[in-house]
């Protein structure tokens, strides 16, 4: 992941570069990075946002098999193996053998880990108070929506 400093000073941005959507959005996007680093880091009682997203799969959809919920939150394979090792060892998941399939693992969520997903909802919540914060309510839904329709673009 870029870097904010891989982005420069917003005051030294090259005139060619000022008004470029592609610019504006990593510049966004490293801004974002930062804040949830800073976040979860200050806020997340040891967690990140990985954790959040392995949790908040798990809340949506389910018990799921390690794979799946890979594949449902972008994170790597290995990675989700050692996230679910953490979040286990907290007692927020449980993992259990696949009867189906002895060689998966099915994930799920304890109580508590429901109860932290709501307490990290809250650190999420002031993230992005923060970095929506130079934009009027009606800017941050526009913003939002404008967004969602460029991220959900298929590829060409």
């Amino acid at each position: 992941m870029a870097g904010v400093s891989d982005y420069g000073e917003p005051g030294r941005t090259p005139d060619r570069l000022k008004g470029r959507p592609s610019w504006l959005l990593g510049r966004a996007a490293a801004r974002s990075a930062a804040l949830l680093r800073e976040g979860f880091a200050e806020h997340g009682g040891g967690l990140r946002g990985y954790h959040y997203r392995l949790l908040a799969a798990l809340e949506q959809w389910g018990p799921a098999s390690q794979a799946e919920l890979g594949r449902d939150t972008g994170i790597d394979r290995s990675d989700v193996t050692a996230a679910l090792l953490e979040l286990e060892s907290l007692g927020l998941v449980e993992r259990e053998v696949d009867s189906a399939n002895r060689r998966r693992k099915i994930v799920s969520m304890t109580p508590s880990g429901a109860d932290r997903l709501r307490s990290l909802d809250a650190v999420l919540d002031g993230i992005q108070e923060s970095l929506l914060a130079p934009l009027t309510p009606a800017q941050r839904g526009q913003f939002t929506a404008i967004l969602a329709r460029i991220a959900d673009q298929p590829r060409e």
